[in-house]
Order: C-alpha cells, then sequence, then structure tokens
C-alpha cells in the first residue's frame, strides 16, 4: 500500500480497520541515528483534530501502550488552577481519558492533584471533578488532604533540593500511572509546563518556595521524575499558551492531541509544536535539547536523548503534514 492510498481512506475507517490499518500505520522517524545516540526509540501519536474527545479516542488507538486490563489506573492530571484550558485539563479529556480506561479493562480509575496556589478542594468542585466522578464512576484524591505517611521522600545523588523532594504515594506507587497534561509556556521561571513539570503536583505545597526561588528551578523539575515512570502520557494541545502560563496567557489554537510513553520525547514535541506555533524568547530562542528541564532529564535517564530516538505516528494525511513540520523542527532544534 502507497502513502497516498493510505490517505484516501476516511479517517475513522483508517482506524477501524486495525488489521490493515496498524501495519501499515504512518510513521514518521529521523534517518540513522548519529554516532553516540543510544538505539532506543521511541513513538508518538499525533492526531489533528478540534474534538477533544475525538481525539483522545483515536489517539489511543494508534498508539502501542502498556495494556490496563484488570490494572489499577491512577490518572494525574494538570488542575494547577480552576482556568479554562490550557490553564487546567479540559473535562471533556479528562472524560474521554477515564472512558477509555474503563472500556480497555481497568478495574479501578483514581484522579489526583495537587493544586496552587488556590487550594486543591476548592479548584477540584469549581472544576466540577466530585460530580463527574459520580458520573463516571472514578474514585479523587486531593494530595493536600494526604496524611504525612502517604508522602514518600527522595534525596537522590547530586540533585539540586536542598534536603531532597517529597511525592505523594497514590500516584508514585500507582499499578498504572497516566499523565495527562496541557500545552503552554510558564512565565514562572519554568520555561513550559508538559508532562516533567506535571510532577510538581505531586509535590507538597511545602516545597514550592525553594522550588520558585531556586536558580536550578528547570534541573530540579526534571529531578522530581527520576523514582517513578508514568506508562502513558497524554497531551491536550488543541489550544495552548505561547506566551505567559501557566494559568492564564496568549492563546493559539494547535488543533492536535498528542500521546506517548517516553516524557523527554513529549516534552520534546510539545516545545516543538509551540515553536510551529510561534512562541516566547525563552522558547524560540533555545534548542530544543537544550532546555533544561529536557537536559537535565536526559542526563538522568528520564527518556530519549535526540530527536533522532522521536518516531511520530499518526493516522491521516492532516496529521501527516503537520508531522513533517514538527520532524523538521525537531531535527533542527
Amino acid at each position: 500500500m502507497k502513502e497516498e492510498d493510505i490517505f484516501t481512506m476516511d479517517r475513522r475507517r483508517f482506524i477501524k480497520n486495525t488489521a490493515i490499518g496498524l501495519a501499515f500505520l504512518p510513521t514518521l522517524g529521523f534517518g540513522p541515528l548519529k554516532a553516540g545516540e543510544n538505539k532506543k526509540i521511541t513513538k508518538v501519536a499525533l492526531i489533528k483534530t478540534t474534538d477533544r474527545a475525538e481525539g483522545v479516542k483515536e489517539v489511543l488507538q494508534i498508539l502501542d501502550f502498556p495494556t490496563v486490563k484488570n490494572k489499577r489506573v491512577f490518572i494525574k492530571p494538570n488542575f494547577n488552577t480552576s482556568d479554562p484550558t490550557p490553564g487546567s485539563t479540559h473535562n471533556d479529556t479528562q472524560s474521554r481519558l477515564i472512558l477509555e480506561m474503563q472500556n480497555r479493562g481497568a478495574v479501578e480509575i483514581t484522579v489526583g492533584d495537587r493544586s496552587g496556589p488556590a487550594a486543591t478542594k476548592s479548584v477540584l468542585e469549581e472544576k466540577g471533578i466530585f460530580e463527574l466522578a459520580k458520573k463516571l464512576n472514578f474514585k479523587v484524591i486531593n494530595f493536600e488532604e494526604l496524611p504525612e505517611a502517604d508522602w514518600v521522600n527522595f534525596n537522590p545523588p547530586g540533585c539540586h533540593w536542598e534536603k531532597g523532594f517529597s511525592l505523594a504515594r497514590p500516584a508514585v506507587e500507582a499499578e498504572y500511572l497516566v499523565f495527562t497534561h496541557c500545552l503552554k509556556t510558564h512565565q514562572y521561571g519554568g520555561v513550559f509546563t508538559q508532562s516533567l513539570k506535571s510532577t510538581v503536583g505531586m509535590t507538597p505545597k511545602s516545597l514550592m518556595r525553594e522550588l520558585h526561588t531556586s536558580p536550578h528551578m528547570r534541573k530540579m523539575i526534571a529531578e522530581l521524575n527520576q523514582p517513578f515512570k508514568p506508562r502513558l502520557l497524554v497531551m491536550d494541545g488543541i489550544e495552548a499558551f505561547v506566551d505567559g502560563g501557566p494559568m492564564k496567557g496568549t492563546v493559539k489554537r494547535a488543533d492536535i492531541i498528542v500521546a506517548g510513553y517516553d516524557r523527554v520525547a513529549m516534552d520534546a514535541v510539545g516545545v516543538a509544536i509551540l515553536k510551529e506555533l510561534g512562541s516566547n524568547e525563552a522558547i524560540m530562542g533555545r534548542k530544543i535539547f537544550e532546555q533544561e528541564q529536557i537536559a537535565r532529564a536526559v542526563e538522568l535517564g528520564l527518556g530519549v536523548s535526540a530527536p533522532g530516538q522521536i518516531e511520530l505516528v499518526t493516522a491521516d494525511k492532516a496529521g501527516w503534514d503537520y508531522a513533517k513540520k514538527i520532524k523538521t523542527i525537531l531535527a533542527n532544534g
């Protein structure tokens, strides 16, 4: 089957016919790896869409990720505040992701986060998460209400945290951990907020002063990710903050849903999308793998180390055309 023949098919029919479709799924690699790059290849799937629910459903159909059948799934969203997406995870994205996990045989779903600066309980209430939990039959954990015993302490060698850091036990020890995050810049020192920075919501508020006053903030964000590994990452990029953030900012539409299982690859693709949209100097003026969050994560072995290890997977011509743009940006940095 030729590439052009694949894209004459309707996208829904293409994905539905997985026996044929997945065998010929369009992928976009970067050619031979350079000397010194390891041989690990990770897939990042993307769907061009304006429909969050449909986008989540379709991107998971084309991504080969570990089964959730008979697993207890913990979903860590971006509930930093209750601001409209991309300020926080959209309820349509959250709902579809929960349904997809249930449809794939998960025996239990839990959603948990820690907000800030607002109280987590008020953010969950304002977003209607407790009502949604009743409707879709999932549990909710407010990390601010965790007892001391449910915080796990870590102090890995070489980390920039003064006395190490703590992470919420329900997430870090989850049987099957899923991150869902937004696509946005971060004006308070983080530069961008995606999968690596999502882990900040797994720490107690007492650590925030140290994080936000340290010149090593972006390295410290990466270091929080050392003790655990999510099994699945889903990014809502329908709308993005290309400046400002994480609560409010300059919005542009990317109309894309992205999924993968490698935090470095996902964040690299996310930064490439911000570059494609046209972002601020902190994004546009530095190469992707030179961003401190990403560079430190690579040093720690948290994911791929170069663009050549990222294989973009999509399902139709719109996705293919966009993937080629992102491939070029990734390759150029």
